[in-house]
C-alpha cells in the first residue's frame, strides 16, 4: 500500500504562486500515475493534472491550464505541482492520488485514483 505525504499550500495574494509536493515512501510509486484533485467547500473532488510514470506525459483540467504544471523526480519518489498565476477559485484542499492501474495514464475520474494523500489547504486571497 503506497503512502503519500502531501507538503506545501498555504496563504497566497492572487496572481502569486504556490509549489506542492507529493512524496511516497516506496519505489512502487514511481510506476503509477499521479493525479492532483482538488475540493472545495461543498464542492465534489475535481480533476486538476495528472503526470505519467515517466513524467514525460501530463494532463491538466483547462481551469488550470498553462498556469500549473506537473512534475516528477522519480529519484525521490516524488511529485510536484507548480502553481502560478493563482486566482481566488483556485482556493480549495488539493489532494494527490495513484492511479490504481499499473502504468496507465490518462484518466480524470476521482474514482480511478487510491492512496490519496492527508490533503493540502490552499488560500488564493484577492
Amino acid at each position: 500500500q503506497v503512502q503519500l505525504v502531501q507538503s506545501g499550500g498555504g496563504l497566497v495574494q492572487a496572481g502569486g504562486s504556490l509549489r506542492l509536493s507529493c512524496a511516497s515512501s516506496t519505489r512502487t510509486f514511481n510506476y503509477y500515475t499521479l493525479g492532483w484533485f482538488r475540493q472545495a467547500p461543498g464542492k465534489e473532488r475535481e480533476f486538476v493534472a495528472s503526470i505519467d510514470w515517466s513524467g514525460r506525459n501530463s494532463d491538466y483540467a483547462d481551469s488550470v491550464k498553462g498556469r500549473f504544471t506537473a512534475s516528477r523526480d522519480n529519484a525521490k519518489n516524488t511529485v510536484y505541482l507548480q502553481m502560478n498565476s493563482l486566482k481566488p477559485e483556485d482556493t480549495a484542499v488539493y489532494f494527490c492520488g495513484v492511479d490504481l492501474k499499473y502504468m496507465e495514464y490518462g484518466a480524470k475520474s476521482r474514482f480511478r485514483y487510491g492512496s490519496w494523500g492527508p490533503g493540502t489547504q490552499v488560500t488564493v486571497s484577492s
